[in-house]
Formats: C-alpha cells, sequence, structure tokens
C-alpha cells in the first residue's frame, strides 16, 4: 500500500442535512437514547430549550458522514478519535452543515487530523472538535 494519500492540508469536505422529526425518532430507535428533551414536547417545555432538540450526537454523525463518504470517497476512512464540544442545540427544521477541514497529515502512517466544525442556517456553529483518521485504500479484488 502506498504511503501517500488522496488529501492535503486545507482539503475540505462538508455534508448539509436538515434535521427531521423522523431523524429524531431513528437516532432514538437505533441508540436507545429516548431522552425525553428529544421526543416529549411537554417535556422540554419545562427545559432550559423550552422545546425538544436534536441528540447532539446526531449533528457528530453528520461529521461522519462528511468523512466517510465526501473527505476521500475511494478510500476506507476509519476513525481512530473525535473530540466535540457542544455549542448551541439543534432543533427540528434545522438545517446542519458538517464540515472537516484537514489540518495536520501523517502519510507514513496514514493518519489524518482534521477540524470537524457544524453549522446550523444561520452560520452559527453548534459543535466543534477535532477527529483523527486512518485513510486506507478499499482493497482491490
Amino acid at each position: 500500500m502506498s504511503n501517500s494519500l488522496p488529501v492535503k492540508v486545507g482539503d475540505r469536505a462538508e455534508y448539509v442535512r436538515t434535521v427531521t422529526a423522523h431523524d429524531v425518532d431513528a437516532f432514538a430507535e437505533v441508540t436507545g437514547d429516548t431522552n425525553p428533551l428529544h421526543r416529549d414536547q411537554a417535556y422540554a417545555a419545562k427545559t432550559r430549550f423550552g422545546e425538544t432538540i436534536a441528540h447532539g450526537m446526531l449533528s457528530a454523525g453528520y461529521i461522519s458522514a462528511a468523512i466517510g463518504t465526501k473527505l476521500a470517497p475511494d478510500c476506507c476512512a476509519v476513525y481512530l478519535s473525535q473530540s466535540l464540544r457542544f455549542l448551541r442545540p439543534v432543533k427540528i427544521g434545522d438545517t446542519i452543515k458538517a464540515v472537516a477541514d484537514v489540518k495536520a497529515i501523517e502519510p507514513e502512517k496514514r493518519m489524518v487530523t482534521l477540524e470537524t466544525i457544524c453549522y446550523n442556517q444561520a452560520g452559527d456553529p453548534v459543535l466543534k472538535g477535532e477527529a483523527v483518521i486512518l485513510l486506507d485504500a478499499v482493497p482491490q479484488d
């Protein structure tokens, strides 16, 4: 396997999705995170948010989509780590743009460090973090 990588410092991957009630329900079903903050309007109305909000990890999943499908689509991207700071709530109907910017590369280890940020439709960051991934060539038959 060659040590050359199909990405360079400064490359960017983006994924955009509008959050739906179905997305929140499906995330709760798949993960088992049935916290009423995400699905019960009456409960959520009594919280600091005043309404239901999407799971923070749903937006983090959009980062995974950007990395896994947009950054280097002809490679196999494998997460090693991801740090996250949740800055603002994401509500149903918000359009989230997940961005992964290549900040550093270790070609001999095939490791890529990415700054990761999700923005809402107003351009406000809702979460920030850093990911480290392995970027391997897809095995050939």
